[in-house]
């Protein structure tokens, strides 16, 4: 995602510690994009791209350290949404659009997560697969 330079300066401050100055400088700039937030019962990931589908950057609660159940909860989802809302506002994202799939509980939160770092949504459309019930089952075994 590009590389990180760290910047040493000696502080003149009497307590003698150094400040160490993160710059990152992204490799593309991007002012639009799509999240994609897939909230299952055990797990919430979700995926940045921008508008061509192109995947820019994507995280997970169980990524983050999450494990087990609670994995599934909205707290490690919008853990997720914080970290790439960062991650989007740096790249200098304005707006984006979100597609979202699934039943977990973490749908809502990743977005409001995501939404609290300066990126206006723009549309929010839900892609969750609906069974419809699918061709007919085999015949019970007899024996």
């Amino acid at each position: 995602m590009g590389k990180t330079k760290i910047i040493k300066e000696p502080n003149t401050d009497v307590s003698g510690e150094v400040k160490v100055t993160p710059t990152k400088s992204p490799k593309k700039k991007v002012t639009s994009g799509i999240i994609y937030v897939n909230a299952t019962f055990n797990n919430t990931r979700v995926l940045f791209t921008d508008k061509l589908g192109n995947a820019l950057f994507a995280g997970s609660s169980g990524a983050l350290g999450f494990k087990g159940a609670k994995k599934g909860t909205p707290f490690a989802a919008s853990k997720v949404g914080d970290i790439l809302g960062a991650r989007a506002a740096g790249m200098g994202v304005k707006d984006s659009d979100v597609i979202i799939k699934g039943v977990g509980s973490g749908r809502e939160p990743a977005v409001r997560a995501f939404m609290a770092h300066g990126i206006e949504i723009t549309s929010i459309k839900d892609a969750t697969p609906v069974p419809h019930n699918g061709p007919k089952p085999k015949k019970r075994r007899r024996v």
